[in-house]
Protein backbone atom coordinates (compact mmCIF):
# COMPACT_ATOMS: atom_id res chain seq x y z
CA UNK A 1 0.00 0.00 0.00
CA UNK A 2 1.22 3.49 -0.88
CA UNK A 3 1.71 6.03 1.89
CA UNK A 4 -1.07 8.26 0.54
CA UNK A 5 -3.51 5.33 0.43
CA UNK A 6 -2.59 4.38 4.00
CA UNK A 7 -3.04 8.01 5.11
CA UNK A 8 -6.54 8.30 3.71
CA UNK A 9 -7.43 4.84 5.02
CA UNK A 10 -6.51 6.00 8.55
CA UNK A 11 -8.72 9.06 8.20
CA UNK A 12 -11.60 6.90 7.00
CA UNK A 13 -11.16 4.32 9.77
CA UNK A 14 -10.78 6.87 12.56
CA UNK A 15 -13.71 8.96 11.31
CA UNK A 16 -16.03 5.94 11.14
CA UNK A 17 -14.89 4.26 14.36
CA UNK A 18 -17.02 6.42 16.75
CA UNK A 19 -20.19 5.77 14.76
CA UNK A 20 -19.42 2.05 14.51
CA UNK A 21 -18.73 2.01 18.24
CA UNK A 22 -22.12 3.51 18.99
CA UNK A 23 -23.91 1.17 16.58
CA UNK A 24 -22.17 -1.84 18.16
CA UNK A 25 -23.90 -1.14 21.50
CA UNK A 26 -27.42 -0.92 20.04
CA UNK A 27 -29.19 -4.12 21.02
CA UNK A 28 -26.01 -5.52 22.59
CA UNK A 29 -24.69 -4.95 26.11
CA UNK A 30 -21.82 -2.46 25.91
CA UNK A 31 -19.50 -4.78 27.87
CA UNK A 32 -20.18 -7.68 25.51
CA UNK A 33 -19.64 -5.42 22.48
CA UNK A 34 -16.17 -4.31 23.59
CA UNK A 35 -15.23 -7.84 24.76
CA UNK A 36 -16.07 -9.40 21.39
CA UNK A 37 -14.31 -6.55 19.58
CA UNK A 38 -11.11 -7.15 21.52
CA UNK A 39 -11.41 -10.92 21.07
CA UNK A 40 -11.56 -10.43 17.30
CA UNK A 41 -8.61 -8.03 17.55
CA UNK A 42 -6.52 -10.60 19.44
CA UNK A 43 -7.21 -13.27 16.81
CA UNK A 44 -6.48 -10.99 13.83
CA UNK A 45 -3.37 -9.41 15.35
CA UNK A 46 -2.11 -12.79 16.58
CA UNK A 47 -2.46 -14.29 13.10
CA UNK A 48 -0.61 -11.30 11.63
CA UNK A 49 2.26 -11.79 14.09
CA UNK A 50 2.48 -15.48 13.19
CA UNK A 51 2.24 -14.99 9.42
CA UNK A 52 4.81 -12.18 9.36
CA UNK A 53 6.97 -13.99 11.94
CA UNK A 54 7.30 -10.88 14.06
CA UNK A 55 7.50 -12.71 17.35
CA UNK A 56 6.32 -11.63 20.81
CA UNK A 57 9.24 -10.36 22.94
CA UNK A 58 8.98 -11.37 26.60
CA UNK A 59 11.87 -9.46 28.18
CA UNK A 60 11.26 -7.22 31.16
CA UNK A 61 10.52 -3.96 29.36
CA UNK A 62 8.24 -5.71 26.86
CA UNK A 63 6.17 -7.34 29.60
CA UNK A 64 5.86 -4.04 31.42
CA UNK A 65 4.82 -2.32 28.18
CA UNK A 66 2.15 -4.96 27.53
CA UNK A 67 0.77 -4.49 31.04
CA UNK A 68 0.68 -0.69 30.87
CA UNK A 69 -0.75 -0.60 27.35
CA UNK A 70 -3.30 -3.28 28.21
CA UNK A 71 -4.52 -1.46 31.30
CA UNK A 72 -4.70 1.75 29.27
CA UNK A 73 -6.76 0.08 26.54
CA UNK A 74 -9.06 -1.48 29.14
CA UNK A 75 -9.73 1.71 31.10
CA UNK A 76 -10.16 3.93 28.07
CA UNK A 77 -12.37 1.50 26.12
CA UNK A 78 -14.69 0.59 29.00
CA UNK A 79 -15.41 4.25 29.69
CA UNK A 80 -15.76 5.06 25.99
CA UNK A 81 -18.20 2.22 25.33
CA UNK A 82 -20.25 3.16 28.38
CA UNK A 83 -20.35 6.81 27.29
CA UNK A 84 -21.19 5.99 23.66
CA UNK A 85 -24.75 5.17 24.67
CA UNK A 86 -25.39 8.73 25.83
CA UNK A 87 -23.45 11.15 23.58
CA UNK A 88 -23.20 11.88 19.88
CA UNK A 89 -20.73 9.62 18.10
CA UNK A 90 -18.87 12.60 16.66
CA UNK A 91 -18.08 13.90 20.15
CA UNK A 92 -16.06 10.75 20.85
CA UNK A 93 -13.66 11.76 18.08
CA UNK A 94 -13.68 15.41 19.17
CA UNK A 95 -12.76 14.65 22.78
CA UNK A 96 -10.11 12.10 21.86
CA UNK A 97 -8.59 14.88 19.77
CA UNK A 98 -7.61 16.38 23.13
CA UNK A 99 -5.18 13.53 23.79
CA UNK A 100 -2.09 15.35 22.39
CA UNK A 101 -2.76 18.27 24.74
CA UNK A 102 -3.37 16.05 27.77
CA UNK A 103 -0.33 13.94 26.91
CA UNK A 104 1.79 17.09 26.81
CA UNK A 105 0.59 18.15 30.27
CA UNK A 106 1.19 14.70 31.78
CA UNK A 107 4.63 14.46 30.15
CA UNK A 108 5.60 17.79 31.67
CA UNK A 109 4.38 16.78 35.13
CA UNK A 110 5.51 13.15 35.07
CA UNK A 111 8.62 13.08 32.88
CA UNK A 112 9.78 16.64 33.50
CA UNK A 113 9.61 17.52 29.81
CA UNK A 114 9.84 21.24 29.07
CA UNK A 115 6.82 21.13 26.78
CA UNK A 116 4.54 23.82 28.21
CA UNK A 117 5.65 26.81 26.14
CA UNK A 118 3.48 29.96 26.07
CA UNK A 119 2.05 29.10 22.66
CA UNK A 120 1.15 25.58 23.77
CA UNK A 121 -0.52 27.00 26.86
CA UNK A 122 -2.59 29.26 24.60
CA UNK A 123 -3.62 26.19 22.62
CA UNK A 124 -4.64 24.41 25.82
CA UNK A 125 -6.71 27.38 26.98
CA UNK A 126 -8.52 27.54 23.63
CA UNK A 127 -9.25 23.81 23.79
CA UNK A 128 -10.48 24.17 27.38
CA UNK A 129 -12.86 26.91 26.26
CA UNK A 130 -14.16 24.65 23.52
CA UNK A 131 -14.60 21.82 26.00
CA UNK A 132 -16.51 24.12 28.36
CA UNK A 133 -18.77 25.15 25.48
CA UNK A 134 -19.57 21.50 24.71
CA UNK A 135 -20.24 20.70 28.36
CA UNK A 136 -22.59 23.68 28.65
CA UNK A 137 -24.29 22.33 25.55
CA UNK A 138 -24.31 18.83 27.02
CA UNK A 139 -27.78 19.04 28.56
CA UNK A 140 -29.27 19.29 25.06
CA UNK A 141 -27.36 16.46 23.38
CA UNK A 142 -30.40 14.21 23.32
CA UNK A 143 -30.00 12.13 26.51
CA UNK A 144 -30.39 12.89 30.19
CA UNK A 145 -27.06 11.17 30.90
CA UNK A 146 -25.15 13.15 28.24
CA UNK A 147 -23.09 15.12 30.78
CA UNK A 148 -22.10 11.92 32.56
CA UNK A 149 -21.15 10.47 29.18
CA UNK A 150 -18.96 13.48 28.41
CA UNK A 151 -17.27 13.16 31.81
CA UNK A 152 -16.62 9.45 31.16
CA UNK A 153 -15.08 10.31 27.79
CA UNK A 154 -12.75 12.81 29.46
CA UNK A 155 -11.74 10.08 31.89
CA UNK A 156 -11.06 7.77 28.94
CA UNK A 157 -8.86 10.40 27.28
CA UNK A 158 -6.95 10.89 30.54
CA UNK A 159 -6.29 7.15 30.91
CA UNK A 160 -5.30 6.83 27.24
CA UNK A 161 -2.91 9.79 27.48
CA UNK A 162 -1.47 8.60 30.78
CA UNK A 163 -0.70 5.17 29.32
CA UNK A 164 1.09 6.79 26.38
CA UNK A 165 3.32 8.81 28.72
CA UNK A 166 4.02 5.71 30.83
CA UNK A 167 4.92 3.74 27.70
CA UNK A 168 7.30 6.52 26.70
CA UNK A 169 8.98 6.23 30.07
CA UNK A 170 9.33 2.44 29.67
CA UNK A 171 10.88 2.99 26.21
CA UNK A 172 10.32 -0.56 24.94
CA UNK A 173 11.62 -1.25 21.42
CA UNK A 174 9.33 -4.19 20.60
CA UNK A 175 7.56 -4.17 17.20
CA UNK A 176 4.32 -2.13 17.37
CA UNK A 177 2.19 -5.11 16.29
CA UNK A 178 3.71 -7.22 19.06
CA UNK A 179 2.84 -4.51 21.58
CA UNK A 180 -0.69 -4.47 20.18
CA UNK A 181 -1.03 -8.24 20.66
CA UNK A 182 0.47 -8.08 24.16
CA UNK A 183 -1.81 -5.25 25.25
CA UNK A 184 -4.91 -7.01 23.89
CA UNK A 185 -3.97 -10.23 25.69
CA UNK A 186 -3.67 -8.29 28.96
CA UNK A 187 -6.93 -6.39 28.52
CA UNK A 188 -9.10 -9.21 27.13
CA UNK A 189 -9.67 -11.05 30.47
CA UNK A 190 -10.55 -7.73 32.12
CA UNK A 191 -13.16 -7.00 29.45
CA UNK A 192 -14.53 -10.49 30.01
CA UNK A 193 -14.86 -9.86 33.75
CA UNK A 194 -16.71 -6.59 33.14
CA UNK A 195 -19.14 -8.39 30.84
CA UNK A 196 -19.74 -11.13 33.41
CA UNK A 197 -20.30 -8.53 36.13
CA UNK A 198 -22.64 -6.32 34.08
CA UNK A 199 -24.72 -8.93 32.25
CA UNK A 200 -22.93 -12.17 31.45
CA UNK A 201 -25.54 -13.39 28.99
CA UNK A 202 -25.41 -13.78 25.24
CA UNK A 203 -28.31 -12.06 23.48
CA UNK A 204 -30.85 -14.25 21.72
CA UNK A 205 -30.23 -12.24 18.56
CA UNK A 206 -27.63 -9.68 17.60
CA UNK A 207 -28.96 -6.93 15.31
CA UNK A 208 -27.17 -7.17 11.93
CA UNK A 209 -25.89 -3.60 12.13
CA UNK A 210 -24.51 -4.13 15.63
CA UNK A 211 -22.81 -7.37 14.63
CA UNK A 212 -21.26 -5.81 11.54
CA UNK A 213 -20.04 -2.84 13.60
CA UNK A 214 -18.38 -5.13 16.17
CA UNK A 215 -16.57 -7.09 13.45
CA UNK A 216 -15.52 -3.87 11.72
CA UNK A 217 -14.10 -2.47 14.96
CA UNK A 218 -12.33 -5.72 15.80
CA UNK A 219 -10.55 -5.89 12.44
CA UNK A 220 -10.12 -2.28 11.35
CA UNK A 221 -10.46 -0.28 14.56
CA UNK A 222 -8.26 -2.50 16.73
CA UNK A 223 -5.62 -3.81 14.30
CA UNK A 224 -5.49 -2.43 10.76
CA UNK A 225 -5.97 1.20 11.78
CA UNK A 226 -3.05 1.09 14.24
CA UNK A 227 -0.81 -0.84 11.83
CA UNK A 228 -1.42 1.76 9.11
CA UNK A 229 -0.83 4.58 11.59
CA UNK A 230 2.59 3.23 12.58
CA UNK A 231 3.37 2.75 8.88
CA UNK A 232 2.47 6.37 8.07
CA UNK A 233 4.48 7.70 11.02
CA UNK A 234 7.62 6.11 9.56
CA UNK A 235 7.15 7.69 6.11
CA UNK A 236 5.65 11.16 6.69
CA UNK A 237 6.72 14.22 8.61
CA UNK A 238 4.92 14.99 11.86
CA UNK A 239 3.04 17.99 10.43
CA UNK A 240 1.14 15.82 7.95
CA UNK A 241 0.44 13.08 10.46
CA UNK A 242 -0.90 15.68 12.92
CA UNK A 243 -3.54 16.75 10.40
CA UNK A 244 -5.32 13.43 10.95
CA UNK A 245 -6.44 14.49 14.43
CA UNK A 246 -7.84 17.72 12.96
CA UNK A 247 -9.71 16.14 10.05
CA UNK A 248 -11.31 13.11 11.70
CA UNK A 249 -13.44 14.92 14.35
CA UNK A 250 -15.16 17.04 11.70
CA UNK A 251 -15.80 14.00 9.49
CA UNK A 252 -17.07 12.03 12.48
CA UNK A 253 -19.56 14.77 13.35
CA UNK A 254 -20.79 14.92 9.76
CA UNK A 255 -21.14 11.14 9.53
CA UNK A 256 -23.08 11.08 12.79
CA UNK A 257 -25.40 13.72 11.41
CA UNK A 258 -25.90 12.05 8.00
CA UNK A 259 -26.03 8.38 9.03
CA UNK A 260 -27.29 8.52 12.62
CA UNK A 261 -29.52 11.59 12.64
CA UNK A 262 -27.42 13.39 15.28
CA UNK A 263 -28.22 17.09 15.42
CA UNK A 264 -25.28 19.48 15.35
CA UNK A 265 -26.13 22.84 16.84
CA UNK A 266 -24.18 26.07 16.56
CA UNK A 267 -22.72 25.78 20.06
CA UNK A 268 -21.51 22.25 19.37
CA UNK A 269 -19.76 23.44 16.21
CA UNK A 270 -18.32 26.38 18.14
CA UNK A 271 -16.96 24.13 20.88
CA UNK A 272 -15.52 21.71 18.32
CA UNK A 273 -13.94 24.58 16.40
CA UNK A 274 -12.28 25.96 19.52
CA UNK A 275 -10.89 22.54 20.45
CA UNK A 276 -9.48 21.94 16.96
CA UNK A 277 -8.06 25.47 16.77
CA UNK A 278 -6.41 25.01 20.15
CA UNK A 279 -5.01 21.68 18.99
CA UNK A 280 -3.67 23.36 15.83
CA UNK A 281 -1.91 26.04 17.89
CA UNK A 282 -0.47 23.42 20.24
CA UNK A 283 0.84 21.23 17.42
CA UNK A 284 2.13 24.18 15.40
CA UNK A 285 4.34 25.15 18.35
CA UNK A 286 5.52 21.55 18.66
CA UNK A 287 6.60 21.59 15.03
CA UNK A 288 8.21 25.04 15.14
CA UNK A 289 10.20 24.41 18.33
CA UNK A 290 12.81 22.02 16.79
CA UNK A 291 13.52 24.54 14.03
CA UNK A 292 13.93 27.30 16.60
CA UNK A 293 16.25 25.14 18.68
CA UNK A 294 18.35 24.32 15.63
CA UNK A 295 18.60 27.97 14.57
CA UNK A 296 19.58 29.12 18.03
CA UNK A 297 21.81 26.14 18.80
Amino acid sequence: MSVSAAYFAIILIWATTPLALQWSTQGVDFALAVFVRMLIGVVVAGLAVLVWRIGLPLHGRARKAYLVAGLGVFGAMVLTYWAARYVHSGLISVLFGLSPLMTGILAALWLGERSLSPLRLVGMVLAACGLATIFIHGDSLGDEHALAGLAALLGAVFIYSGSLVWLKQIDDDSPPLATTVGSLLVSLPLFGLVWLASDGHLPAMVPPRSGAAIVYLGIFGSVIGFALYYYVIKHLEASKVALITLITPVLALLLGNLLNGESIGLRLWLGTGLILFGLSVHQADALLQPAVDEATG
